[in-house]
């Protein structure tokens, strides 16, 4: 089903989208660079490629968004939101991107960790997507969503006029937590080299993934070709994955690959997802 998203400043949806106010592209570092805000997109390149990435995706509730934006320690770069004010998207989203950028950037290497073995993919990318259900009881990884903790402090200082613009408390510290669906991606720069993560959220799970995927191919920092993954996709390798099969007794369903995402209401399809660069 298309619609359309309303958004905050109608050329913000349809600009190029990584042009800071000065109409400046700014790129990403490369290997051998030290990791931190300065090589990532500024509060600027974050607004408009969400709002841009908001708009094309059809599926889901039509919501407006949150994006955060951290660099490779985890240090908020920036929070950004597409309507016309901080009400405009659900508040409680506003932490719960953060959580989605820090998870993505913690549980994600690069090309240049070790490959596991002779022929084998170096570095691994997970979304956040994929985390769901390794994380269930009796996943591989349960537990993890509890194994860092958001720094609540962080998370809700400052005053709340200023969430959600280039001066938003959380920017220039370290917010923690961990989310276990869709919406959280890590960055990679040219090279493939991580520098750090999105995180998205405002609508249903699957539809913060499809944005945050959106967002991440707009700011030019999906280069992660050949970066191994879970889904089964080379050319997009940290894709969410539907393949639980629903348990008839009730409760978490089993995903045939251990990494599978539940559907959402008006689902969109991961296929369709624009390619990651080489």
């Amino acid at each position: 089903m298309s619609h359309t998203r309303i958004l905050y400043g109608a050329a913000a949806a349809a600009l190029a989208l990584v042009l800071a106010p000065n109409g400046r592209v700014v790129h990403a570092n490369v290997q051998g660079e030290s990791n931190g805000c300065g090589n990532l997109p500024n509060y600027y390149q974050l607004q408009t490629a969400l709002a841009a990435a908001t708009a094309t995706e059809t599926s889901g509730l039509n919501n407006q968004m949150w994006g955060t934006i951290v660099d490779r320690d985890g240090v908020v770069c920036a929070v950004a939101f597409t309507g016309v004010n901080r009400g405009a998207q659900w508040p409680g989203s506003r932490v719960i991107a953060a959580q989605k950028a820090n998870t993505a950037n913690a549980f994600s290497l690069d090309a240049s960790s070790a490959s596991g073995g002779s022929g084998q993919t170096a570095g691994l990318a997970l979304s956040t997507a994929n985390l769901y259900s390794a994380v269930q009881p009796g996943g591989s990884l349960y537990g993890l969503q509890a194994s860092n903790p958001v720094d609540t402090g962080v998370a809700y200082g400052g005053p709340s006029t200023l969430y959600g613009t280039a001066n938003d408390p959380m920017v220039g510290n370290k917010i923690g937590g961990v989310n276990v669906f869709g919406g959280g991606l890590a960055l990679y720069g040219p090279g493939k080299v991580l520098i750090g993560a999105v995180g998205v959220s405002g609508d249903t799970s699957c539809a913060d993934h499809f944005i945050a995927w959106r967002t991440r191919n707009n700011l030019k920092l999906d280069h992660l070709a050949g970066v191994g993954g879970v889904s089964g996709d080379a050319a997009r390798p940290d894709n969410i994955v539907f393949d639980i099969t629903p348990n008839p007794n009730g409760g978490t369903g089993n995903s045939a690959g251990g990494f599978g995402h539940p559907t959402c209401i008006n689902t969109g399809n991961p296929s369709t997802l624009p390619a990651v660069r080489p």
